[in-house]
Order: structure tokens, then sequence, then C-alpha cells
């Protein structure tokens, strides 16, 4: 019977089990690191851009400027490998995002050359680096990255099938507005919760963090069609996630 997927490779989640694939471990570790390199700079600084926007001020963290790519590479590896690869990143991601916390705290904790605290100091490491190594940042980042990643690739995953694989813009954007508002209200409410910001800055971060991931996302869609073009043909794959399951914690065969 033909395919109903106007693709050159389609595969479902069966036909994915056991491959192995050339770029997918190249895309995992730009994932990460850009995961990890926005996280810290999430904490290292609070960014404000000079104005409001309806009356709310626009001012957003570091992260800001770098977190919204893992959003795309998320998309990509969703678009091209499917939900069940997509979800293995993600949780690796996860995992080196709590293990960088904890190199973090385990400096934090530990004893100070006397020349270091002369010239920087253990109040300098707390203010800028403080949030990566204890409950503000580290669990705000974790649950909202968590979160908004999961539910930006569930929704492409199930747009892709129930569009056949067209306009793969909508999809990107369409899930990243879903993902980036779910990340940006959880991770802005557990940093305010837990001190690392003010409650006053909380509708202007959380609006200003939504708006600004997602003019990136649509900023890329460009470059995410000419990668996700590139990979599918250099793979031979373009997934469609049929007869699976979207449950995070669900181990898959494969």
């Amino acid at each position: 019977m033909p395919t109903p997927f106007p693709s050159a490779f389609p595969l479902n989640a069966d036909s994915q089990t056991n491959r192995r694939y050339r770029y997918l471990d190249l895309v995992m570790a730009f994932f990460v690191a850009i995961l990890i390199t926005s996280n810290i700079a999430s904490s290292a600084k609070i960014v404000d851009l000079g104005f409001s926007l309806f009356g709310v001020r626009l001012a957003f963290d570091g992260g800001a400027l770098l977190f919204p790519l893992s959003y795309v590479f998320g998309d990509i590896l969703t678009e091209v490998y499917g939900f069940r690869s997509s979800r293995r990143v993600i949780w690796t991601g996860f995992i080196a995002l709590a293990l960088a916390s904890l190199i973090f705290l385990l400096l934090r904790v530990l004893p100070a050359d006397q020349a270091w605290e002369a010239y920087a100091g253990s109040a300098a490491y707390d203010a800028i680096l403080g949030g990566m190594s204890s409950g503000g940042i580290a669990i705000a980042s974790l649950l909202g990255y968590w979160v908004g990643e999961f539910s930006n690739s569930a929704v492409l995953s199930r747009m892709k099938v129930l569009m056949k694989g067209k306009l793969l813009w909508v999809r990107t954007i369409g899930s990243t507005l879903v993902g980036e508002f779910l990340d940006s209200l959880v991770f802005v409410f557990i940093a305010s919760l837990t001190g690392v910001f003010g409650w006053e800055l909380f509708l202007s971060l959380v609006l200003t963090n939504y708006l600004f991931k997602c003019a990136i996302e649509i900023i890329m869609t460009p470059a995410t069609y000419l990668a996700v073009g590139r990979l599918k043909k250099a793979e031979g794959i373009d997934a469609y996630d049929t007869g699976i399951s979207f449950n995070p914690f669900k181990r898959e065969a494969g």
C-alpha cells in the first residue's frame, strides 16, 4: 500500500528500531552544550533593553539569548528522528544539566584559595553562579526545561502525523509557542519562588523570555528547513511517530 506521507523516506516507530545514525550524536552534543551554557548565562546576568511593551519592562535573563536554540535543535531532532530519539536526547540533556549543577554546588562548598578570595571571592561566586548550584535556577531550569522540551517534542510529533508532513514551519513555530510558554512560566515561577528573581520581575521576565524565544524560533525557520532537509537526505529517514507512547518516562525497545 502506498504511504500517505509525502516523504522520500517515511519511517514509523517500529522501522526505526536498532537503526544507527551518522549525525544524531552530533546534534545531541550541540543540544546539550547550548542547554548548559544558556543556563549558566541565566544566572550570570539580567539584561534590560531599556524600554517597555504594553507597560511591561523588557528585561530577560542572559540565557534567553542562547536557550531558544535548544528548541530549534529539539524541533530538528523530532522532525527527522522522531519522538523516541528526541526523548532520549531530552533526558540526556536533563542529566547533563543536573550534573553541571552538582559540580557548581561542589565548587561552592569547597574551601576557597585566599588569593582568589582577595580578587574575586565567594560572595561574587554566589552572586553570579550561585543560582546554578542552589535551589533557585538549578531547579527552575531543570523543571522548566523538562516540561517545555517534552511538550514541544510531543506537539510537533503529533502535528506532523496529522498534517501528513506538510508545512514544517507551522509545526516548528506552533510547537514552540506551547513549549516555550510552559518553559518560561515554570522557570520564572520557580526562580521567583526560591528568591533568585524578585516577584516584581515575574510578569516582565515571563513575557520577555517568551516573546524573545519565540521570535528567535521564527527567525531561525530558514536554517531549520535547511538542517532538516539535509539531515533527512543524509540519514535516509523521515520519521512519523505512529503507534508510540508520548509518556516521557516510558522506555521503548530500540
